[in-house]
Protein backbone atom coordinates (compact mmCIF):
# COMPACT_ATOMS: atom_id res chain seq x y z
CA UNK A 1 0.00 0.00 0.00
CA UNK A 2 1.82 3.45 -1.47
CA UNK A 3 0.87 6.37 0.22
CA UNK A 4 1.91 6.57 3.45
CA UNK A 5 4.28 9.65 3.27
CA UNK A 6 3.97 13.19 2.93
CA UNK A 7 6.54 15.64 1.74
CA UNK A 8 10.03 15.88 0.48
CA UNK A 9 12.81 17.47 2.98
CA UNK A 10 10.94 17.05 5.91
CA UNK A 11 8.76 13.85 5.73
CA UNK A 12 6.37 12.23 7.69
CA UNK A 13 5.74 8.73 7.13
CA UNK A 14 2.57 6.69 9.56
CA UNK A 15 1.84 3.42 9.90
CA UNK A 16 -1.08 1.33 12.22
CA UNK A 17 -4.86 0.92 11.89
CA UNK A 18 -7.46 1.93 14.39
CA UNK A 19 -7.92 -1.44 16.30
CA UNK A 20 -4.15 -2.60 16.17
CA UNK A 21 -1.67 -2.27 18.62
CA UNK A 22 -0.37 0.94 17.97
CA UNK A 23 -0.61 3.62 15.45
CA UNK A 24 2.65 5.92 15.01
CA UNK A 25 5.49 7.17 12.47
CA UNK A 26 8.52 8.36 11.12
CA UNK A 27 9.44 11.85 10.67
CA UNK A 28 12.89 12.30 8.12
CA UNK A 29 14.38 15.08 7.43
CA UNK A 30 14.12 17.20 10.94
CA UNK A 31 17.15 19.28 11.36
CA UNK A 32 19.65 18.74 13.85
CA UNK A 33 19.92 20.38 17.04
CA UNK A 34 16.29 21.96 17.23
CA UNK A 35 15.07 22.44 20.37
CA UNK A 36 11.75 19.82 20.82
CA UNK A 37 9.18 20.36 23.60
CA UNK A 38 7.75 16.82 24.07
CA UNK A 39 5.34 18.71 26.17
CA UNK A 40 3.76 20.86 23.53
CA UNK A 41 3.65 17.77 21.39
CA UNK A 42 1.80 16.31 23.87
CA UNK A 43 -1.02 19.11 24.41
CA UNK A 44 -1.50 19.09 20.64
CA UNK A 45 -2.47 15.69 20.81
CA UNK A 46 -4.80 16.42 23.94
CA UNK A 47 -6.81 18.89 21.10
CA UNK A 48 -7.45 16.34 19.07
CA UNK A 49 -7.76 13.54 21.56
CA UNK A 50 -11.15 11.53 21.20
CA UNK A 51 -13.43 11.66 24.69
CA UNK A 52 -12.70 15.61 25.79
CA UNK A 53 -16.41 16.07 25.74
CA UNK A 54 -19.72 15.81 25.07
CA UNK A 55 -20.22 16.40 21.22
CA UNK A 56 -17.32 13.79 20.06
CA UNK A 57 -16.48 10.22 19.97
CA UNK A 58 -16.94 8.78 23.32
CA UNK A 59 -13.71 6.71 22.80
CA UNK A 60 -11.67 6.85 25.88
CA UNK A 61 -7.92 7.08 24.30
CA UNK A 62 -4.70 8.46 26.04
CA UNK A 63 -2.77 9.11 23.11
CA UNK A 64 0.40 9.36 24.81
CA UNK A 65 3.45 9.83 22.49
CA UNK A 66 6.22 7.74 22.98
CA UNK A 67 9.38 8.65 21.17
CA UNK A 68 11.60 6.16 20.42
CA UNK A 69 14.57 7.75 18.38
CA UNK A 70 16.01 10.67 16.62
CA UNK A 71 15.94 13.31 20.21
CA UNK A 72 18.40 13.16 22.52
CA UNK A 73 18.77 15.25 25.71
CA UNK A 74 15.72 17.14 24.17
CA UNK A 75 17.01 17.96 20.69
CA UNK A 76 16.73 16.17 17.32
CA UNK A 77 19.88 14.30 16.60
CA UNK A 78 19.17 14.65 12.29
CA UNK A 79 18.56 10.81 12.32
CA UNK A 80 14.87 9.92 11.99
CA UNK A 81 12.14 10.43 14.82
CA UNK A 82 10.27 7.69 15.33
CA UNK A 83 7.12 7.49 17.29
CA UNK A 84 4.43 5.45 18.51
CA UNK A 85 0.99 5.93 20.20
CA UNK A 86 -0.49 2.75 21.88
CA UNK A 87 -4.13 1.72 20.91
CA UNK A 88 -5.87 1.22 24.37
CA UNK A 89 -9.77 1.41 24.33
CA UNK A 90 -10.61 -0.44 21.17
CA UNK A 91 -14.20 -2.12 21.11
CA UNK A 92 -13.73 -4.30 17.99
CA UNK A 93 -16.60 -6.27 18.55
CA UNK A 94 -18.98 -2.54 17.89
CA UNK A 95 -17.63 -3.56 14.52
CA UNK A 96 -18.76 -7.18 13.27
CA UNK A 97 -22.14 -6.64 12.31
CA UNK A 98 -20.24 -4.90 9.34
CA UNK A 99 -17.61 -7.37 8.82
CA UNK A 100 -18.98 -8.16 5.12
CA UNK A 101 -21.27 -5.28 4.62
CA UNK A 102 -20.70 -1.67 3.41
CA UNK A 103 -21.21 1.31 5.15
CA UNK A 104 -22.79 4.04 2.36
CA UNK A 105 -20.17 6.99 1.81
CA UNK A 106 -17.35 4.70 3.64
CA UNK A 107 -14.03 3.12 2.67
CA UNK A 108 -15.32 -0.07 3.32
CA UNK A 109 -16.26 -0.64 -0.36
CA UNK A 110 -13.45 0.85 -2.14
CA UNK A 111 -10.55 -0.68 0.05
CA UNK A 112 -12.48 -4.31 -0.10
CA UNK A 113 -12.94 -3.59 -4.04
CA UNK A 114 -9.09 -2.31 -4.18
CA UNK A 115 -7.09 -4.73 -1.96
CA UNK A 116 -9.46 -7.75 -2.02
CA UNK A 117 -9.32 -7.38 1.84
CA UNK A 118 -10.65 -4.87 4.41
CA UNK A 119 -9.71 -4.41 8.39
CA UNK A 120 -13.42 -3.75 9.11
CA UNK A 121 -12.53 -2.71 12.88
CA UNK A 122 -13.25 0.77 12.74
CA UNK A 123 -12.03 1.06 9.50
CA UNK A 124 -8.59 0.38 9.60
CA UNK A 125 -6.22 2.14 7.59
CA UNK A 126 -8.92 4.31 6.61
CA UNK A 127 -9.74 5.53 10.70
CA UNK A 128 -9.24 8.68 10.99
CA UNK A 129 -7.33 7.76 14.06
CA UNK A 130 -4.42 8.06 12.07
CA UNK A 131 -4.25 11.93 12.19
CA UNK A 132 -3.01 11.86 15.45
CA UNK A 133 0.64 10.78 13.64
CA UNK A 134 -0.17 13.82 11.68
CA UNK A 135 -0.41 15.92 14.74
CA UNK A 136 2.64 14.43 16.42
CA UNK A 137 4.98 15.26 13.38
CA UNK A 138 3.17 18.73 12.57
CA UNK A 139 3.77 19.86 16.40
CA UNK A 140 7.45 19.74 15.51
CA UNK A 141 7.34 21.50 12.65
CA UNK A 142 5.68 24.24 14.62
CA UNK A 143 8.64 24.31 16.40
CA UNK A 144 11.10 24.36 13.66
CA UNK A 145 8.89 27.39 12.29
CA UNK A 146 9.09 29.41 15.73
CA UNK A 147 8.13 32.84 14.28
CA UNK A 148 5.10 31.53 11.91
CA UNK A 149 2.16 31.37 13.61
CA UNK A 150 -0.56 28.94 12.37
CA UNK A 151 -4.71 29.19 13.39
CA UNK A 152 -7.21 27.33 13.05
CA UNK A 153 -10.41 27.06 14.27
CA UNK A 154 -14.70 26.18 13.03
CA UNK A 155 -15.85 28.90 10.79
CA UNK A 156 -19.64 26.82 10.42
CA UNK A 157 -21.29 24.01 11.31
CA UNK A 158 -24.20 22.81 9.16
CA UNK A 159 -25.99 25.94 8.31
CA UNK A 160 -24.54 27.74 11.31
CA UNK A 161 -21.85 29.76 10.38
CA UNK A 162 -19.47 32.46 12.11
CA UNK A 163 -20.34 35.97 10.44
CA UNK A 164 -17.46 37.71 12.40
CA UNK A 165 -14.03 38.84 10.35
CA UNK A 166 -11.02 37.96 11.46
CA UNK A 167 -10.60 41.86 12.81
CA UNK A 168 -13.26 41.08 15.27
CA UNK A 169 -12.06 37.54 16.58
CA UNK A 170 -10.82 36.74 19.99
CA UNK A 171 -8.48 33.50 19.18
CA UNK A 172 -8.00 33.47 22.96
CA UNK A 173 -11.36 31.83 22.99
CA UNK A 174 -11.31 28.97 20.36
CA UNK A 175 -9.36 26.45 23.19
CA UNK A 176 -12.24 27.81 25.58
CA UNK A 177 -15.60 26.01 24.35
CA UNK A 178 -15.50 22.62 23.00
CA UNK A 179 -16.34 23.63 19.15
CA UNK A 180 -12.99 25.32 19.01
CA UNK A 181 -15.17 28.47 17.65
CA UNK A 182 -13.69 32.32 18.57
CA UNK A 183 -16.85 33.61 19.21
CA UNK A 184 -18.51 32.71 22.35
CA UNK A 185 -22.20 33.21 21.56
CA UNK A 186 -21.82 31.49 17.87
CA UNK A 187 -19.90 28.26 19.40
CA UNK A 188 -22.80 28.01 21.97
CA UNK A 189 -25.23 27.46 19.02
CA UNK A 190 -23.17 25.44 17.19
CA UNK A 191 -22.79 23.36 20.25
CA UNK A 192 -26.56 22.73 20.89
CA UNK A 193 -27.00 21.99 17.43
CA UNK A 194 -24.22 19.04 17.46
CA UNK A 195 -25.84 17.71 20.67
CA UNK A 196 -29.36 17.59 18.68
CA UNK A 197 -27.76 16.25 15.83
CA UNK A 198 -26.23 13.43 17.82
CA UNK A 199 -30.27 12.61 19.86
CA UNK A 200 -31.23 12.16 16.00
CA UNK A 201 -28.66 9.53 15.56
CA UNK A 202 -27.46 11.93 12.50
CA UNK A 203 -24.44 13.97 11.53
CA UNK A 204 -23.33 17.14 10.37
CA UNK A 205 -20.43 18.41 8.41
CA UNK A 206 -18.70 22.05 8.62
CA UNK A 207 -15.68 24.08 7.78
CA UNK A 208 -12.84 25.36 8.99
CA UNK A 209 -10.61 27.91 9.05
CA UNK A 210 -7.36 28.38 9.10
CA UNK A 211 -4.79 31.46 9.26
CA UNK A 212 -1.01 30.86 8.69
CA UNK A 213 0.34 34.43 10.46
CA UNK A 214 4.37 35.72 10.11
CA UNK A 215 4.88 34.03 6.53
CA UNK A 216 8.67 33.98 5.06
CA UNK A 217 8.49 35.34 1.48
CA UNK A 218 9.01 33.09 -1.22
CA UNK A 219 8.58 29.43 -0.25
CA UNK A 220 6.32 27.41 -2.94
CA UNK A 221 7.43 26.29 -6.53
CA UNK A 222 6.45 27.14 -10.30
CA UNK A 223 4.23 25.50 -11.67
CA UNK A 224 3.35 21.58 -10.26
CA UNK A 225 4.53 22.73 -6.80
CA UNK A 226 2.68 25.72 -6.03
CA UNK A 227 2.25 26.12 -2.33
CA UNK A 228 -1.38 26.36 -2.75
CA UNK A 229 -1.12 23.25 -4.71
CA UNK A 230 0.47 21.69 -1.59
CA UNK A 231 -1.84 22.80 1.12
CA UNK A 232 -4.66 21.96 -0.74
CA UNK A 233 -3.08 18.14 -1.55
CA UNK A 234 -2.57 18.26 2.36
CA UNK A 235 -5.86 19.46 3.34
CA UNK A 236 -7.92 16.92 1.21
CA UNK A 237 -5.60 14.25 2.23
CA UNK A 238 -7.49 14.48 5.94
CA UNK A 239 -10.49 12.34 6.49
CA UNK A 240 -14.06 13.67 5.29
CA UNK A 241 -12.84 16.80 3.56
CA UNK A 242 -14.67 17.93 0.63
CA UNK A 243 -13.02 21.14 0.09
CA UNK A 244 -10.66 23.45 0.05
CA UNK A 245 -10.24 27.16 -0.82
CA UNK A 246 -7.67 29.88 -0.13
CA UNK A 247 -7.55 33.58 -0.53
CA UNK A 248 -10.83 35.00 -2.28
CA UNK A 249 -11.90 31.75 -2.98
CA UNK A 250 -14.92 30.94 -4.93
CA UNK A 251 -16.02 34.35 -4.32
CA UNK A 252 -13.38 36.20 -5.93
CA UNK A 253 -14.85 34.65 -9.11
CA UNK A 254 -17.99 36.70 -8.77
CA UNK A 255 -15.31 39.90 -8.91
CA UNK A 256 -13.78 42.54 -11.20
CA UNK A 257 -10.02 42.31 -12.00
CA UNK A 258 -9.70 46.07 -10.35
CA UNK A 259 -11.58 44.99 -7.24
CA UNK A 260 -9.32 41.66 -6.55
CA UNK A 261 -6.10 43.04 -7.26
CA UNK A 262 -3.95 43.33 -4.23
CA UNK A 263 -2.02 46.75 -4.86
CA UNK A 264 1.23 47.24 -3.07
CA UNK A 265 2.24 49.34 0.10
CA UNK A 266 5.91 50.87 -0.73
CA UNK A 267 7.28 48.19 1.57
CA UNK A 268 6.17 45.06 -0.76
CA UNK A 269 3.18 44.47 1.42
CA UNK A 270 0.18 45.04 -0.63
CA UNK A 271 -3.23 47.04 0.98
CA UNK A 272 -5.51 43.93 0.51
CA UNK A 273 -5.03 40.22 0.70
CA UNK A 274 -7.41 38.46 -1.42
CA UNK A 275 -4.52 36.08 -3.29
CA UNK A 276 -4.48 34.54 0.28
CA UNK A 277 -0.63 35.49 0.93
CA UNK A 278 0.36 33.48 -2.14
CA UNK A 279 1.17 34.59 -5.86
CA UNK A 280 2.14 32.32 -8.35
CA UNK A 281 2.29 30.01 -6.42
CA UNK A 282 4.63 31.62 -4.08
CA UNK A 283 4.55 33.27 -0.78
CA UNK A 284 4.98 37.33 -1.03
CA UNK A 285 4.94 37.37 3.09
CA UNK A 286 0.83 38.14 3.80
CA UNK A 287 -1.08 35.99 5.89
CA UNK A 288 -2.23 32.69 4.14
CA UNK A 289 -5.47 32.04 4.98
CA UNK A 290 -8.32 29.53 3.76
CA UNK A 291 -10.91 26.98 4.19
CA UNK A 292 -11.24 23.24 4.68
CA UNK A 293 -14.56 21.73 4.16
CA UNK A 294 -15.80 18.57 6.10
CA UNK A 295 -18.31 15.92 4.84
CA UNK A 296 -20.96 14.74 7.72
CA UNK A 297 -19.38 11.33 8.88
CA UNK A 298 -20.62 8.21 7.11
CA UNK A 299 -21.96 6.29 9.71
CA UNK A 300 -24.97 7.00 11.51
CA UNK A 301 -26.85 5.93 14.70
CA UNK A 302 -29.80 5.34 11.84
CA UNK A 303 -30.85 2.47 9.99
CA UNK A 304 -29.56 2.65 6.52
CA UNK A 305 -29.92 0.74 3.07
CA UNK A 306 -27.08 -0.84 1.77
CA UNK A 307 -25.35 -4.15 -0.07
CA UNK A 308 -23.23 -6.69 1.73
CA UNK A 309 -19.84 -7.86 -0.51
CA UNK A 310 -22.27 -10.80 -2.15
CA UNK A 311 -24.22 -7.51 -3.70
CA UNK A 312 -27.30 -8.46 -1.75
CA UNK A 313 -29.69 -5.59 -0.19
CA UNK A 314 -28.99 -5.43 3.16
CA UNK A 315 -30.50 -3.11 6.54
CA UNK A 316 -27.48 -1.35 8.74
CA UNK A 317 -26.91 0.38 12.08
CA UNK A 318 -23.65 1.96 13.33
CA UNK A 319 -22.75 0.95 16.62
CA UNK A 320 -19.95 2.36 19.06
CA UNK A 321 -18.53 5.34 19.50
CA UNK A 322 -18.91 7.99 16.51
CA UNK A 323 -17.87 11.63 15.99
CA UNK A 324 -21.52 13.63 15.13
CA UNK A 325 -19.29 16.25 13.45
CA UNK A 326 -15.39 15.91 12.86
CA UNK A 327 -14.75 19.83 12.67
CA UNK A 328 -13.75 20.57 16.02
CA UNK A 329 -11.47 17.28 16.65
CA UNK A 330 -10.17 18.89 12.93
CA UNK A 331 -8.63 22.03 14.42
CA UNK A 332 -5.56 20.39 15.43
CA UNK A 333 -5.32 18.41 12.18
CA UNK A 334 -5.71 21.46 9.62
CA UNK A 335 -3.08 23.21 11.33
CA UNK A 336 -1.02 20.31 11.59
CA UNK A 337 -0.84 20.01 7.96
CA UNK A 338 -0.80 23.24 7.56
CA UNK A 339 2.76 23.36 9.31
CA UNK A 340 3.94 20.38 7.69
CA UNK A 341 3.66 22.06 4.19
CA UNK A 342 5.48 24.83 5.66
CA UNK A 343 7.84 23.45 7.23
CA UNK A 344 8.81 21.28 4.36
CA UNK A 345 8.97 24.16 1.75
CA UNK A 346 11.10 26.07 4.53
CA UNK A 347 13.59 23.51 4.41
CA UNK A 348 13.43 23.77 0.47
CA UNK A 349 14.31 27.05 0.13
CA UNK A 350 17.39 26.83 2.33
CA UNK A 351 18.71 23.97 0.15
CA UNK A 352 17.94 25.82 -3.37
CA UNK A 353 19.81 29.05 -1.67
CA UNK A 354 23.26 27.06 -0.32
Amino acid sequence: MPGNSFGKIFKLTTFGESHGAAIGGIIDGCPAGLEIDTTLVQQDLDRRRPGQSAIVTQRKEPDTVEFLSGIFEGKSTGTPIGFVIKNANQKSKDYSHIKDTYRPSHADYTYDEKYGVRDYRGGGRSSARETACRVVAGSIAKQLLKEVKFTAFVASVGELELKKDFSELDFSEIEKNPVRCPDAETASEMENFIKKIRSEGDTVGGTVKCVIQNMPKGLGEPVFDKLHAELGKAMLSINAVKGFEYGSGFAGTKMRGSEHNDHFNTDKSTKTNLSGGIQGGISNGMDIYFNVAFKPVATLMQKQETINSKGEEVEMQGKGRHDPCVVPRAVPIVEAMAALVIADYYLQNKTSKL
